[in-house]
């Protein structure tokens, strides 16, 4: 098995290995969307459940995102499917801010978890307060991430978050997005430059208990694979499609284990080397047969 990871977050622009491209059209997040594929039948909401439980008696649920699934809304079924129980455990960092959230999200792009857990931690070390981090030196910030990679980019964003939310609301916090609708958050998330749809329906799902279902690569290319999405899809077209089809109640736990099949499957991944696929399920894949329709 590779090393665990940490969802790539593609938004922080411009970066050498980043997800936005040159001319390929981006979401607009300040108002609804329609589904860019309408006549595409699939996933039912009965393929997304068995999917769902499926993967769950394959991997368990991953605890690398259990204590997120700890402060979600809990399901009569959850116990018999063996989710996290809901009450919190030492280390789920229920005080963590939405601020604090949207910032971990921005470190977490292109590096490991541990990396980008580590980078954190320097920071807040460095600088206890958000106040504290704008009014520092962007070098010194820099200098405290640098263990994340991409250190110039990500100080940079963090920077221009920071100061355009005190410009905008008078402080640095991000509270007021719990009692926003998931258009409204999105539309203002998508306000701060270099925060894009990745980076925005992460923050929904994880930080603020939202049903939105981010597509990073790992879930792009099994929607793929099995037929979710039409071939030729790009990955925002993938994310409207699967956001309108995907069952509201499913998209959290769907999305988390989506990911970590896809970090383990030989066949459900074509990004990792072969040498890094120790530990495999490719030969007992569940998916498989979700294929065979596609």
């Amino acid at each position: 098995m590779q090393k665990s990871r940490k969802r790539k977050q593609p938004e922080l622009n411009p970066l050498p290995q980043s997800r936005t491209k040159p001319g390929r059209a981006t979401v607009c997040l300040n108002k609804p969307t329609n589904d860019p594929y309408p006549t595409h039948p699939r996933p039912t909401p009965e393929e997304c459940r068995a999917v769902r439980d499926d993967l769950l008696v394959l991997h368990g649920f991953p605890q690398e995102f259990a204590k997120y699934r700890r402060q979600r809304p809990t399901s009569p079924d959850d116990e018999t499917h063996g989710f996290p129980k809901p009450e919190p455990l030492d280390g789920d960092a229920l005080e963590e801010s939405v601020l604090d959230g949207l910032v971990k999200t921005v470190l977490s792009q292109n590096t490991t978890e541990v990396n980008s857990q580590r980078a954190f931690d320097s920071l807040k070390s460095a600088f206890p307060t958000w106040e504290d981090v704008l009014s520092a030196e962007s070098k010194c910030i820099e200098n405290a991430i640098r263990c994340g990679g991409l250190a110039p980019t990500k100080a940079s964003c963090i920077k221009n978050i920071l100061s355009c939310l005190l410009e905008k609301k008078g402080k640095l916090c991000l509270e007021y997005l719990r009692d926003l609708s998931v258009d409204e958050i999105k539309a203002e998330l998508s306000q701060f430059k270099g925060i894009g749809p990745k980076t925005v329906a992460c923050v929904l799902m994880f930080h603020l208990q939202q049903d939105d279902f981010p597509v990073d690569t790992h879930v792009f290319e099994i929607a793929k694979a099995i037929g979710w999405v039409p071939a030729l899809a790009d990955r925002n077209k993938t994310y409207l499609h699967l956001n309108k089809k995907i069952p509201n109640e499913l998209k959290f736990d769907l999305n988390c284990l989506l990911y970590t099949h896809g970090k383990l499957c030989h066949r459900c991944t074509k990004r990792v080397a072969k040498q890094q696929r120790k530990e495999s399920h490719d030969s007992s894949c569940p998916l498989l047969n979700y294929c065979k329709n596609s």
